[in-house]
């Protein structure tokens, strides 16, 4: 089934470099917001400024996990130790939830002025499971991941959302714990052994896997060995986009088998070159 083992029967995706382009979106806002704090923190410390690399520091991380984690978890990176907090702290505060509100202002801004982008690629497949009425839900981090998907229309092709709302309601810890993409096999009302996740990022592949889902297809949106780490962390197979498994290159066989050489890599063919839609949050 469009490049999936047999026994998958629902698919689970990640928004942010999976369905859209938002993704580089927020790494700059990530990186704005670290290199302000950086920059008065050496400051204060009388320690050296190094900057914010979105390269290592925001696929490391940040990336796929929710604000709060992603901030605790780069300045334990750097040995760096502030307050906590709490979510009701204003953004110009010294704690772990004030960093994380001011990157969401910031990523709330640029989507405001730049829109963001849909991948061509990812509309198709999400059309074809449309048309064979396989169950389909977008599992983001992301507070802001309703917004995006009715502003670019692709909310008219997902069945359910567990999203940064979500988990925050429910008390799901992020990923890499598998709880989010849990959630999402549970509102499917499918087993996650009959599901696949569909994931960019580390941390998400390793939800994946330590979820016991039947499949998790990587995509490797960044290149420069950004494949071969989504493989050590748990993606079956990686593309580059996700029509590679609509149209499979030569000798390409069914991925029943994730043992089977055959399977898709990445970088095995390009990304659709189709102009990308566009919307605005």
């Amino acid at each position: 089934m469009l490049g999936l083992p047999d026994r998958v029967t629902a698919c689970l995706f990640d928004l942010d470099g999976v369905l859209t382009n938002t993704a580089t979106v927020h790494a700059a806002a990530w990186k704005e917001m670290f290199d302000e704090f950086l920059e008065n923190w050496a400051r204060r410390s009388g320690e050296p400024f190094v900057p914010f690399d979105i390269d290592h520091d925001y696929a490391d991380h940040v990336d796929g996990r929710p604000r709060v984690d992603g901030v605790r978890a780069f300045l334990a990176s750097r040995h760096i130790g502030i307050p906590d907090g709490t979510s009701d702290d204003p953004p110009s505060a010294l704690t772990v939830h004030a960093l994380a509100t001011r990157k969401n202002i910031l990523v709330q801004r640029r989507i405001q002025a730049d829109g963001v982008e849909v991948y061509p690629g990812s509309v198709r497949y999400l059309k074809e499971l449309v048309a064979r009425s396989v169950p389909r839900a977008v599992v983001s981090s992301s507070a802001n991941c309703v917004e995006v998907l009715r502003v670019t229309g692709l909310d008219a092709l997902v069945d359910q959302v567990v999203d940064g709302v979500v988990a925050s309601r429910e008390h799901l810890p992020g990923k890499p714990a598998p709880d989010t993409f849990l959630a999402g096999a549970r509102i499917l009302n499918v087993p996650p052994g009959q599901a696949v996740v569909f994931e960019d990022a580390l941390a998400g592949v390793q939800a994946g896997r330590a979820g016991g889902f039947g499949y998790v297809v990587g995509v490797d949106r960044v290149g420069a060995g950004h494949a071969e780490a989504l493989r050590k962390h748990g993606a079956d197979i990686v593309v580059r986009d996700l029509a590679e498994l609509l149209a499979p290159g030569p000798g390409a066989t069914h991925p029943s088998d994730p043992s089977d050489p055959t399977h898709l890599s990445g970088g095995s063919s390009a990304p659709s070159s189709a102009a990308p839609a566009r919307g605005r949050a």
